[in-house]
Parts: C-alpha cells; structure tokens; sequence
C-alpha cells in the first residue's frame, strides 16, 4: 500500500508541524483540516492536518506513523484554517496552540466515542429548517432603519449600532437575523455577548422568535458532552444560529452570512490568559475574510470602534430613543458624600429614595463592583492588615463564611481571633464589599426581600439565572449586585439605581480606566426606566454617591453625554500617542524573585534593533506577585502596525533562542498594562 506524508500541527509550544507517515491509497488521501491521532514523545496526542504530501524533508529513520484519521468528521474549511493561521500570526503564537484549543474537549481525546454519539444524535434530527419568525413587534423609525440597513448588507459592510441602554438593539439584531434567514435557506448567523450570564436571556428570546431554527450555544459552563454536540452541530451547517462568548468565533460555521458582537467595548471579548486573543476584532477580520456583514453593538462603544466609525471606517447607525413607547432615560444625580456623610456605606437621601421605591412596590438595584464583606481587616493597635502571603493583595473578609479569601490565588484561611502581631482582639473591617452591603440593608430595611448577585452567591451552574429569574417575577425589593447585574438585563420593574463607591477608578494607573468607569456607570444606570412610564409614576432615578461630584466624567454621565466623553478621551489619546493611534504588545515574565524577571527583560530589551520601534523599560507589574511568582513587564510601541508585527517575528525567534529559566509570554492589543 501506498503511503503519503501529513504535515500536522499539535497543541505544542514549539513554532512548527510535524510530518508523519500514513499509509493511503492514492485515491483515498487524508484531507487537509481532518484530525488525526499521533505519537509525540511518550504521549499520544490530537493534531490537525494542515497539509498532505508525497514526501518530506524528514529522515526515514526518524518518520512515525500517525495512528488514526478521524475520517468520521468532515474536515474544517479551509476559511477556518485561514481563521486560525491569521491568529496565529497576529498573536504571534504557533498554529497548534491556536486552533486545536478551539475546538471541543472530546474532539482531542483518544477515543471516537463521544464524537459518534454526538453524530449519531445529530442524524437523527431530520426536521426542516423554518426560519419564519414569530410575533415580530414593530419598530420605531430609527429601529427599523437599522434592522434593514444590517440585514439587507452584502460584501463586508462593519456597523457600529450605538443605541442608549434600552433602545431595543437586541430587537434590531433579531429582525436583522430574520432578513439574512429568510433570504439564504441556509445562512449561519454568530452571536457574541460578553458573559455567560446574559445568554440565556437572549437564548430565550431567539428561541421564542426563531422556533423552527436550530440554535447551538457555546460557552465555557456547557459540560463537554453539551459542547461537543453544539459545536458539531455549528460545523455540520445544522445549526443555523449560534450563540455564545468570545470562544465561539473560533466555531466552524461553513455557511457564516452575519456576525453580531453585542456590547462590543467589553473588556472580556479579550482572553486574559493563554492565547491572548481579541474575539472582537478577530470576529471583525473573519468577516472581512469571508466578505460578510459585521454588526457591533454597544451603548458606550470602545474607543477603538468609535475611532473606526468616525474616520468613516465603520458605518454608524443610532438609536437615540428608548424602544419602550413612553420609556425615557434615568435622571442621574449624584449626591457629594462631602456633604450627605454615609451611614454604613449609605447616604441618607440614598436611604430615602430606597424607601420610598419599596412604599411603592417598586424594585431597587445597588450596585458595587466589590464582593465579599470588606477588602481587608486591620488591627487599629499596631496597624496590622491582612495581606495574602503568596500576592501584593489584601485577603478578602468573607463574613458568611468565617474565611479571609486572596482573590487572585485563592487562598483561604480562618478569621483570625486575634491580631497575629500584637495580639489585640479587636480587629475591624475596612471598606466595604457586596456581602457587608446586604447586612446593613437588612438591618434598615428587615421587611424587605433583599437578594445578593455576584461570584460567591452564583457558583452552582444555574443558579445565577434562577436568581435573574427571581428578580424578574418580581419578588425582589432590592437588589445588590457587581457587573454581573451590570448590562443585558431587562428589570421591568426596576425604577432605582444606587452606586457606591466608583470614585477608585479615577485615580488607577490604568490610561483606560476613565472609559471603562463611563461604561460601567452608563451600563448600570440602564438597568433603570425600561418599562414604560404610567401617568403619576416616579421617574426612575440614578443616584450615584461620589466625593468628586465636580469630575468631568460623572457630568458627562448626568447628561448621558457620550458623544462628548468620547471626542475628549480620543484628543487625550492623540496627544499623548496612546492607542487606537499607537499600537502596543507586552512583554510579561515571571520569576521567583523580582530581579531575575527584570534581568530577562533587559536582556530582551536590546537584543534586536528596532529603527520603528519603542522599547521601554522594564517595570514591575502593579500586581508584583502572585501565588509566590514575582511578575515584570516591558511595552513595546509602534506608530505602524505592520512595522510591530514584522518586529515581534523577529524579537520572538531571538527570545526563543536565549537560555532562561524565566516563564514568559508576548500579548499584542494588551488592555491591562
């Protein structure tokens, strides 16, 4: 029997592929974009077949047989392939490491079991596609002139959709999403949100308007089993919508014709950890590639997006109006803590107006985007405060659960009874988190129904939407909660927002810490007002309680003044060359001791010329150290994006070649400096 050579890349660090015999009929070869079972080292591992050839460069000797070909699954297209080939070169990472993680868990084990019977169960769908929507609702001007201009889009055609919170932006994409459907019978269409959280509400709605239309969805708190059948679903063109976080636009879609991003400006479209990939504008590039329309949508686009829509890059498409007939924005106030001192985090007219929201049967949310009981406990004898051994960070006071918790290590330990310096027994919470805010309401208000939102009460799977839930029957008086409860909800009853304390993101060292703090204000201050407005009802109110009432932003907050924040926030960036007008990538190391970390970073620093390029000097990160590992980094700028790329080629072979212990990794586009 004849043989043939596969070129395969394998989830490795190594920047390479590897060959490897099979033997083939000369009719029969292996196809690129298949999965194939090979030996590396003493494991046995899944790679990707990205080419197939008569020969190789590799000696005989040294050439192993590949073990098996998943012929049972059709190859990935080869406009997925290039997907993952661009991110792979954007992100300067190998191929492996970029497209065998995008796909499903059970797609890289040793056996075909689950693949076969996530097959098997697919097959035995046979219904018909039926893409008629159901109870469509009318639009206002604005709304439909959106839903038409995104769904009646051809060739690659980017739309920034900005729209005030509650304008009805999910009801333009599903009326979009209908128009693409009903002109192709078998048109794919991805949707991006941001969390986990905000899918099934939005999985819900297209749901109850697409009945006849498969839906897959894709996320992390899918168990694999659930993920591989969505996934093969999405790659067998069955699944007509797919729906899901930033993971999913590595999804095989082999008749992809629209692309929502919703809430685009969400930092979490950006991995934070192993590849470091944007979803966003990776989304962005495959729709240019497969020369389809792209929607963003957001209330406070990124600037980046903004930027692209001003320059004429984008299209920009408005929805000034809230969709609700009678439903208007939030009044926004701020209340001065200068002069209203707050009584258990509280300020009295914040008091008042929760009050009278419960006298009228009406819901309330609180919001601060700190969980736990206090930031950190003190010993006001000898000073004393309960920093994590193993981070530069305080350890968490979880009341409830007796237990000081680090949130960046995860260590845990028991409240101590006394000071571990002086002994002093009377050790006092500073600050205030989620869980401190609920003890103190329920103290003022003992009647109310109060419920708690964040990491620590959602941990089981599922309950975060029985919580929603909750919320949404009504039998919520008041409600506190961190950015989880921040955007995508529709809280019909809910006519007061209360935030505390925002004021720390005005003073980080972080350049995007101002656009990020306007987002999440605008984003909360949206949860307010969505139903429509009664004669004699109170007008839903934004309190917002602040030391600095006379900063900039929280005026450009009060008068829902977007447009103005962003102007001013991109003549910042053009004067002090900061991007969308300068292009950066990170270098972080991490060693056992600072200095190690730093020497490697110098090393690096000059070890190629760089005539475009600006290297600058190495720094400790903010967050210095983390479960026992001290961390530095180096920020390399360029005015021209191809002079960064052709750079970081060349820096990274020369990094790859120095002999260090230090661990390392390179981001491009960081957000967190």
């Amino acid at each position: 029997m004849a043989q043939c050579i596969l070129k395969i890349a394998l989830d490795t660090p190594l920047n390479a592929c590897f060959d490897y015999r099979w033997p083939c009929e000369a009719d029969a070869w292996p196809q690129v974009g298949q999965l194939a079972l090979v030996p590396f080292g003493r494991r046995e591992v899944m790679g990707l077949i990205v080419g197939v050839s008569g020969a190789t460069e590799v000696a005989e000797a040294k050439l192993k047989d590949a073990l098996a070909v998943r012929s049972q699954l059709s190859p990935l297209s080869p406009q997925w392939l290039a997907l993952a080939g661009f991110a792979a070169d954007y992100y300067q990472r190998p191929l492996g490491e970029v497209a065998l993680p995008g796909l499903p868990k059970n797609l890289r084990v040793l056996t075909t079991v689950a693949l076969d019977r996530a097959i098997k169960k697919l097959a035995k769908d046979t219904s018909e596609h039926d893409g008629t929507p159901l109870d469509m609702p009318r639009l206002n001007g604005a709304q439909q002139l959106a839903a038409d201009a995104i769904g009646g889009a051809s060739g690659f055609q980017p739309t920034l959709l900005y729209g005030v919170t509650g304008s009805g932006k999910t009801e333009v994409y599903l009326q979009a999403c209908a128009q693409v459907l009903a002109r192709e019978a078998d048109a794919q269409i991805l949707i991006l949100v941001p969390e986990i959280n905000l899918t099934p509400q939005l999985e819900g709605n297209i749901r109850a308007r697409f009945p006849g239309v498969m839906l897959a969805t894709l996320h992390s708190s899918l168990s694999e089993g659930e993920r591989m059948l969505h996934w093969l679903a999405a790659h067998q063109g069955k699944a007509r919508i797919v729906l899901g976080t930033r993971l999913a636009i590595l999804a095989s879609l082999p008749n992809l014709k629209l692309i929502v991003i919703d809430e685009e400006h969400d930092p979490s479209y950006k991995q934070q950890e192993g590849l470091r990939y944007s979803a966003r504008d990776l989304a962005v590039w495959r729709a240019w590639q497969l020369g389809i329309p792209i929607v963003l949508g957001s209330a406070t686009p990124s600037l980046e997006s903004w930027h692209h829509a001003q320059s004429g890059r984008y299209r920009k498409l408005e929805l000034r109006e809230r969709a609700v007939k009678n439903a208007v924005l939030p009044r926004v106030k701020l209340l001065d803590m200068e002069r209203d001192r707050p009584k258990d985090g509280l300020t009295s007219h914040l008091v008042a107006a929760l009050k009278l929201r419960m006298e009228r049967g009406e819901q309330s949310l609180l919001f601060l985007n700190r969980r736990g009981y206090s930031p950190v406990i003190c010993c006001e004898s000898c000073g004393w405060i309960s920093n994590c051994t193993r981070c530069t960070s305080f350890m968490v006071l979880h009341k409830p659960e007796h237990r000081l918790r680090c949130h960046h290590c995860s260590l845990e330990l028991r409240i101590p009874r006394h000071c571990p310096t002086c002994g002093n027994v009377d050790l006092q919470p500073l600050g205030r988190g989620t869980q401190r805010v609920e003890e103190g309401l329920q103290l003022l208000f003992p009647e109310a129904r109060i419920l708690r939102i964040d990491a620590d009460s959602t941990r089981k799977k599922g309950s975060a939407q029985e919580a929603f839930d909750t919320v949404h029957r009504g039998e919520v008086d008041i409600l506190i909660g961190t950015q989880m409860v921040a955007k995508g909800h529709d809280f019909k009853k809910l006519t007061l927002v209360g935030i505390l304390n925002p004021d720390t993101a005005l003073f980080s060292q972080d350049y995007r810490a101002s656009e990020r703090l306007f987002a999440q204000l605008m984003q909360v201050a949206g949860r307010a007002g969505r139903a429509a407005q009664t004669e004699g009802g109170s007008v839903s109110e934004v309190l917002i309680q602040t030391r600095y009432a006379r900063h900039p932003l929280y005026d450009a907050v009060v008068n829902h003044d977007y447009d103005h924040f962003a102007t001013s926030l991109l003549e910042e960036r053009a004067q002090a060359a900061l991007p969308p007008y300068l292009f950066q990538a990170l270098l972080r190391a991490e060693a056992p001791e600072l200095d190690t970390a730093i020497a490697f970073l110098k090393l690096a620093q000059g070890c190629v010329a760089h005539p475009a390029i600006t290297i600058n000097d190495p720094i400790p990160m903010s967050m210095t150290r983390v479960y026992n590992v001290d961390r530095a980094q180096l920020l390399v700028e360029s005015a021209s994006r191809p002079a960064l790329q052709a750079f970081l080629k060349e820096w990274l072979a020369a990094l790859r070649d120095m002999k260090s212990r230090v661990k390392w990794s390179l981001e491009v586009d960081p957000l967190d400096i």
